[in-house]
């Protein structure tokens, strides 16, 4: 069991160096050494000293086939990326080569034509500089090209261009920055896997450590690192940042921590978990480095952006500025709970619009307020604190206006393995997580025809699925069996 969990490490961030490699030196045999290389080291490394002490005795037959099974599926599709991620013309490597949306949609777009406009001190809010001038916003979105991609549109608060700016002055062509980004995204991801089932202990991290492929091999996940979205950085820096806390390494965590709120706010609940737990420390160290990213980027860009994003915000909260309520089809895939107007919109229910959606929104607020702070004064153990994060950051995800499935479901796959490990792995709980994986993979690219009310349907299962494991981690107490 150690020397299959140290290959697969090994091989999975000999596959993330070869993509930053590439992107940094563009030759195929320097990246390939350094690769191997890296990959060596890893192998050598987590095999004399394991990531965590796993517990043979903890797993069954089956959780190890599963295991076995999954890493395999799993290694393979992020070999297939990482070929497609170095030669995006090379479509039949994308994660759906027949969908021209999955092929050539990428969120990294928006992020680096924003840091550049911001360089020029442009309105990153603009819409001119993401969408084609005739664009008619009752009508599709036409999107601008950035190569052999379509430019998304940025939607996040000005101190988020933090990092692109930084990373495009490493790379400044956004086919090395895609390389680059995409081993950055999936590096913060397995390290806070690892990072993760270590803090929960040996019997429960073990099987973590073991589920943990399940994530790696569902489609959703894999999307997400083909777009380049953040979200996945987003959601492992910030349960990164929690283990930190506990650890009492303040200023790190309140750095993960910091940047992940002002780049996407809604990490900010976990702030409020800190406060309600008393853990002035930590809260005061995320709000401290959160000011600093914004001292930061107004030393570099100035109040402009700021005033931009204050005007852009009504509009972002409300889902105003979302193009894709355009779509049916986007609308059929969001699993957030304000999205649920769009969808009863598409049956014909008459009222439902932004007006309701925006009601939803602000009935979850309070919800998920309470439940942080509740979950925040029991007296938790190690095995449940990341349990109840993962519930916190699923609950405060859902109130966004938009929320597609290619993102939304990573949080929820990671707190099933995660209640998964706390059970002894019989046959019943594997197959109820097999099963709960399923339903999340649940995936369709918005441009294969469908009726998006039977799309709309068909997403109901990983809406309802991430909405139950919140709940489950937020009420019982976990103990590991």
């Amino acid at each position: 069991m150690r020397m299959v969990v140290s290959l697969a490490l090994a091989v999975a961030t000999g596959l993330f160096a070869f993509t930053a490699s590439m992107g940094l030196t563009h030759s195929l045999l320097v990246a390939a050494a350094i690769a191997a290389v890296v990959a060596t080291l890893v192998a050598w490394r987590t095999f004399r000293h394991p990531v965590i002490a796993l517990d043979d005795g903890a797993c069954s037959p089956g959780l190890k086939v599963v295991a076995l099974l999954s890493t395999l599926a799993a290694l393979g599709m992020l070999a297939r990326q990482t070929v497609f991620t170095v030669d995006p013309v090379r479509v039949s490597y994308s994660l759906v080569p027949s969908s021209d949306w999955e092929a050539r949609h990428s969120c990294l777009s928006a992020y680096a034509v924003a840091a550049e406009a911001a360089s020029a001190h442009r309105n990153v809010y603009d819409d001119a500089l993401y969408s084609m001038s005739d664009d008619d916003p009752t009508k599709l979105r036409k999107a601008r090209d950035l190569g052999p991609f379509k430019i998304d549109v940025f939607e996040y608060p000005p101190p988020f261009l933090f990092l692109p700016r930084v990373l495009r002055f490493i790379t400044p062509e956004f086919l090395d920055l895609r390389m680059l980004w995409f081993a950055l995204d999936g590096g913060v991801i397995l390290l806070a896997l690892v990072i993760a089932a270590r803090f929960v202990g040996s019997t429960v991290g073990t099987r973590a450590l073991l589920l943990s492929p399940l994530i790696w091999a569902a489609v959703p996940t894999v999307s997400t690192l083909q777009k380049g979205n953040v979200q996945g950085m987003i959601i492992g820096a910030s349960m990164i940042a929690m283990v930190l806390f506990e650890r009492r390494r303040f200023a790190v965590g309140g750095l993960l921590l910091g940047f992940a709120t002002v780049s996407k706010l809604y990490p900010g609940l976990l702030i409020v978990y800190l406060l309600a737990r008393r853990q002035w420390s930590a809260a005061i160290w995320t709000t401290a480095m959160g000011f600093a990213f914004c001292a930061l980027t107004f030393a570099d860009l100035g109040w402009p952006p700021f005033a931009n994003f204050l005007e852009h915000l009504p509009r972002l909260v409300g889902g105003e500025a979302f193009p894709a309520f355009r779509n049916p089809a986007a609308i059929a895939i969001n699993l957030s709970i304000p999205g649920i107007a769009f969808k009863l919109k598409l049956f014909g229910v008459p009222g439902m619009g932004f007006g309701a959606a925006k009601i939803l929104g602000w009935i979850l607020t309070p919800i998920a307020l309470a439940a942080t702070v509740l979950a925040a004064r029991r007296t938790l153990s190690a095995v449940e604190k990341p349990l109840v994060w993962l519930a916190i950051l699923i609950l405060a995800t859902l109130r966004s206006p938009f929320l597609p499935v290619s993102y939304a479901v990573f949080p929820a796959l990671w707190l099933l393995t995660l209640l998964s490990a706390t059970r002894a792995p019989s046959a019943r709980t594997l197959v109820w997580t097999l099963v709960g994986w399923a339903l999340l993979d649940v995936y369709w690219p918005v441009d294969w025809r469908i009726d998006p009310r039977v799309l709309a349907i068909a997403t109901l299962a990983p809406q309802l699925v991430m909405i139950a494991l919140a709940v489950l981690a937020l009420r019982r107490r976990q103990r590991a069996e």
